[in-house]
């Protein structure tokens, strides 16, 4: 069986996604999350204004300096009912790891992190 979910074209175009789009920095490392006073963000958060409609891809900024996303968080929230996805940028293992905790401390969130991979799938090439 293939691997669909750690080809090299998906995280092509996230990278693609990423840099043809403005960052725009909402909330600073250390600032508490504007509806959970004792929620502080880990690293810098933002969105990406020119994707995912009005609303934006949201992205957590580490202290890395490489622009490459290097993985994503999919999470659930059972009382937005929504499911989002979320991209990391300059994280390191640690930051993830902070990110991760962030996301999941209420019962209504949860997440999962997906690293970037770098196979290259067969039915991934077009003539």
């Amino acid at each position: 069986m293939e691997k669909y979910e750690n080809n090299a074209f998906f995280w092509q175009k996230i990278d693609t996604l990423y840099s043809s789009a403005t960052l725009e920095i909402c909330h600073r490392k250390g600032e508490s999350h504007p509806e959970y006073a004792d929620m502080f963000y880990p690293v810098d958060y933002g969105r990406l204004k020119e994707a995912n409609g009005e609303r934006g891809v949201c992205v957590y900024k580490g202290s890395q300096k490489h622009t490459a996303v290097k993985a994503i968080v999919i999470a659930t929230d059972i009382l937005k009912r929504e499911l989002d996805v979320k991209l990391l940028i300059g994280c390191d293992e640690e930051e993830e790891d902070a990110v991760l905790r962030f996301l999941n401390q209420t019962d209504f969130q949860k997440t999962v992190l997906i690293r970037r991979g770098n196979d290259l799938p067969s039915w991934g090439f077009t003539d």
